[in-house]
């Protein structure tokens, strides 16, 4: 499963958790723009609003919202940034994207060693200075750098920028090397793990999926002998079972070369692990698949002809399903031939339990078929979720489903196809069912992707709400468009903008122009993560002032993002000098530099940054965008290209604003109590890019 459809799937009151968990930075907010607060927001810490967070749990602070946070003084939002790094609160991409432009530009960066090592992911790599670069790389080498699926610049930028601290270029990562780079060997091409030092095995660990080329260099690597396990024909399960999900991916000829008995021992502790959930069944079922056709070779040609399709195995029976091998004594043409229907209805659990290749899969259902002539019972369907993707919609429309849990049964695992969506939930509906929040969260936002518009219609905006904060990023466009319709019935009542942005902003990517505009004059800042969802048609629409002003402090962040397909066609409708008030340049082509795909382990040759007309060392940058960089830090900014060296500068007089004193903090505008997109609606006026005190998209200053 990639990690765009990863999802935990949680109970009903989830979604009024989620909302309920923002109070905490909303009090957080309140106080300190409240009249109570004026003398103590801006200073020190004051002790009972600190308390607000300092006695939140890990669920409240998974609600944080950059808004309200931003409103903090710099030593609250350093020891909030501490208390989410010691509760290992798992934030999202679009949350740390901005907490990490909030860190920047109230100068919490240096502090990186006490921040949760994923916001390190996001942080502006020519604000790490030369002596911390080592130390930078492998605290955010612990991190999940697949939240940077959005920022594909920022990964190449990390990954140059780690190999820069190694003192590039390099012909073979060496043990030390690799303990440096954690998990960012992850995007290292199959050329450069065939030459590394065998130890990458431990990095490759940590790698959510390889990638083919690079499964065959982990092949060719363990076929060399070179690592710890020593030759194939040496390996032991103990040994098997340290690769961890890297034994999955053994190629049959591997296998075959294994002695028969440790094949089976790790035969054994990977079915056992995946019948009691330990073990993903997408991994086991992988192992399965190559392990049993390198047995598959073994088998004469012989023997095959001879036996037919005859049961020599004997009658499957239940217990015989209770025995984690077997899959290796009864192959999918026994399996057709050995099991009956009887011990095929009373035992499909426990058969299904066992990772079944998909050619067995296939005799399962056409056993079931016959069986069930007119459709599987419901009390089936909920047996069968590793087998719904084999079903077409018309097989679909033959079944009962009357229950909720049926429904999440079927569709709450990623093994129902996309296209199988509507006709499950067509079913239920036709029923009398209902698209509830309990059902929204558990089938995740994914699944209404996949809904009809008329499916769409039906979920009433009470239930949208209760499920709050559903991820449909990955929606084709029509759906995103039917479903900020359905949104705006629940959400579009909202008295400001900040709580209309909360509230729909994972809809917005069927938001039309008018409302960009709308939002961008409002100052809510959006983050990058949610930039990238909008509907690439409308953003061509938007000129760069309104862009900028859209994003606010987080406009530095595009650099990051350039090569993802929305901003990259947005970007190639601009001219050079709408580009340059980007701080983006162009190629001899005259469209926008971006960078494509992971380097190898040896970097480019480095940019050296121009620096006649930068500031002094008191010059910061403003956000982890900005890439102005006072000269104690270009020797690791020299990792990246020229181009990325620098962007917009908040001011170009004395110090950058930091949070406190003198803090810009996000402007708060209040709507008609009919709703603030109602109101704008009827025109408002523009936002200036800076205000007075050099804060930009009406951040204001406060003193």
């Amino acid at each position: 499963m990639t990690s765009a459809h990863r999802r935990t799937d949680v109970g009903p009151g989830v979604g009024v958790l989620r909302s309920s968990a923002l109070t905490l930075l909303l009090s957080l907010a309140a106080h300190c723009s409240g009249p109570q607060a004026k003398d103590l927001c801006p200073g020190g810490t004051d002790a009972s609003s600190a308390d607000l967070w300092a006695s939140a749990n890990r669920s409240q602070l998974q609600g944080f919202w950059c808004q309200p946070a931003s409103q903090l003084p710099r030593d609250q939002l350093s020891a909030l940034i501490r208390r989410l790094a010691s509760l290992q609160v798992p934030l999202q991409a679009w949350q740390l994207s901005c907490l990490a432009n909030l860190a920047s530009r109230c100068g919490l960066q240096d502090d990186f060693t006490l921040h949760p090592p994923s916001l390190l992911l996001f942080y502006n790599l020519s604000q790490v200075r030369a002596d911390d670069c080592r130390t930078f790389i492998r605290h955010a080498a612990q991190g999940d750098v697949e939240l940077l699926d959005h920022l594909p610049d920022q990964r190449v930028a990390l990954w140059r920028a780690a190999l820069a601290c190694l003192g590039g270029p390099l012909p073979r990562l060496r043990a030390s090397d690799l303990q440096l780079l954690g998990v960012l060997v992850c995007d290292m091409d199959a050329s450069s793990i065939a030459t590394a030092d065998p130890r990458v095995l431990e990095n490759l660990q940590r790698c959510p999926q390889l990638t083919a080329h690079q499964r065959t260099a982990l092949n060719s690597l363990l076929a060399g002998g070179r690592t710890q396990l020593g030759p194939p024909g040496s390996w032991t399960v103990e040994e098997l079972q340290a690769l961890g999900p890297l034994a999955t991916y053994i190629s049959p000829c591997l296998w075959a070369q294994v002695q028969e008995a440790v094949g089976l021992g790790f035969f054994h502790s990977v079915v056992a692990a995946c019948r009691t959930g330990r073990l993903s069944r997408h991994e086991a079922r992988r192992f399965v698949t190559s392990f049993l056709e390198s047995k598959a070779k073994r088998v004469s040609s012989r023997r095959r002809l001879r036996t037919g399709q005859a049961c020599v195995q004997g009658n499957i029976t239940a217990a015989t399903l209770q025995d984690d091998l077997f899959l290796v004594h009864y192959d999918c043409a026994q399996l057709e031939s050995c099991l009956d229907s009887r011990v095929l209805t009373a035992s499909l659990a426990p058969l299904l339990q066992h990772p079944l290749p998909a050619e067995c899969q296939r005799v399962v259902k056409a056993k079931l078929t016959q069986i069930y002539p007119g459709g599987l019972p419901e009390d089936q369907l909920r047996l069968i979720t590793s087998l719904v993707y084999l079903y077409s919609g018309a097989e679909i429309g033959q079944w009962n489903i009357t229950s909720r849990d049926t429904v999440v049964a079927l569709l709450a695992s990623d093994v129902a196809l996309e296209n199988q969506t509507e006709a499950v939930l067509q079913k239920f509906l036709d029923h009398n069912g209902t698209v509830s929040s309990a059902l929204l969260l558990a089938v995740g936002g994914t699944r209404l992707c996949w809904m009809s518009p008329q499916q769409i219609q039906t979920i009433r905006p009470q239930e949208l709400r209760l499920a709050g904060a559903l991820d449909v990023s990955s929606c084709p466009q029509s759906r995103k468009d039917v479903l900020y319709t359905k949104a705006q019935e629940a959400f579009g009542s909202s008295r400001t903008p900040a709580a209309y942005y909360r509230l729909m902003r994972p809809y917005l990517g069927g938001a039309p122009v008018e409302e960009l505009r709308q939002l961008a004059q409002a100052n809510i800042s959006m983050d990058i993560d949610t930039f990238t969802s909008l509907n690439p048609r409308v953003l061509q629409s938007l000129d760069v002032g309104t862009v900028i002003a859209l994003l606010g402090p987080n406009v530095g962040d595009l650099q990051k993002a350039r090569s993802h397909p929305t901003v990259r066609s947005w970007l190639r409708s601009l001219s050079s000098s709408a580009l340059g008030q980007l701080g983006l340049d162009t190629d001899p082509t005259g469209s926008a530099h971006a960078t494509s795909g992971p380097p190898s382990t040896t970097p480019q040759a480095p940019h050296l940054a121009h620096t006649s007309g930068l500031p002094g060392n008191a010059a910061r940058a403003s956000t982890s965008g900005s890439l102005w960089a006072p000269l104690g830090y270009l020797p690791l900014a020299v990792a990246l290209p020229s181009s990325l060296l620098w962007l917009l500068h908040w001011g170009t007089s004395g110090p950058t604003p930091h949070c406190s004193p003198g803090t810009c903090t996000l402007g708060s505008v209040h709507g008609a109590a009919s709703g603030w997109l109602g109101s704008q609606r009827s025109g408002a006026g523009k936002t200036g890019l800076l205000g007075t005190a050099g804060c930009p998209l009406g951040l204001r200053r406060r003193l």
